[in-house]
Formats: structure tokens, C-alpha cells, sequence
């Protein structure tokens, strides 16, 4: 899928997107909360809470908090790292890469619609 954004097309792709989440009733992440499930899903593992924040230069609560609601949401899990017990080692899971490939999907349909108006 390769596409250009020139212009305001971009914000007129994410408005579009955004939209879509609404009307289809999918979870509503904050920005934050997105931007740690698309680093824990898109960016080789393994991840840490310590190694995002750091990556994110923000602080650690700020991880765990957006990390319990997508733990809740069943997008992510924790696991003790059996090499370093102090570690929690945050997990892909089937329901989130099923969430990422359906919004992915969202993505390009959205695109098509704006390239259908201009």
C-alpha cells in the first residue's frame, strides 16, 4: 500500500479515520495509549515498561497506566522475564494483532474514500 499525502490531505485521511473509530464503536485510545501498542507490535521485541520509556522520554508510571488499559482491552499482557525477575515483559496477544490488522484495513479504506472525493 503505497500512497502520497500532499497538502492538508493528510488531516483530511486522519479525520476520516478518526470517524471511523467513532462510528464503528471501536476503542477509544488515546493518543498515548496508541502510540505504545503500535511501538510493542510494530518494533522488534522484547519490550519493557523501563525500555519505552526511555525510547518515549517519558516516565514509567506514564507506560503502566496507558499498559493497564490495554492490558484491560486484552491488546497486550505482562510476563515476569524469567532471566531478570525485575523485568515485566510486555506481550503481544492474537486480540490486539487482530485490532492492528482490522485498523490497518480501516486505513486504507479511509484512504479510498478521500482519494474518491478529490
Amino acid at each position: 500500500m503505497d500512497f502520497e499525502l500532499s497538502g492538508h490531505q493528510g488531516l483530511h485521511l486522519w479525520k476520516q479515520i478518526l470517524t471511523e473509530i467513532v462510528t464503528q464503536k471501536l476503542p477509544d485510545l488515546t493518543s498515548r495509549q496508541f502510540t505504545i501498542f503500535l511501538h510493542i507490535y510494530l518494533d522488534p521485541q522484547p519490550h519493557t515498561v523501563r525500555g519505552l520509556a526511555a525510547q518515549l522520554n517519558v516516565s514509567k508510571p506514564v507506560i503502566t497506566r496507558a499498559i493497564d488499559a490495554l492490558s484491560v482491552l486484552g491488546f497486550v499482557k505482562r510476563l515476569r522475564d524469567e532471566k531478570d525477575r525485575r523485568n515485566v515483559l510486555l506481550q503481544r496477544t492474537v486480540k490486539g494483532a487482530v485490532f492492528l490488522t482490522d485498523f490497518a484495513e480501516l486505513i486504507e479504506a479511509s484512504n479510498k474514500k478521500i482519494q474518491q472525493i478529490k
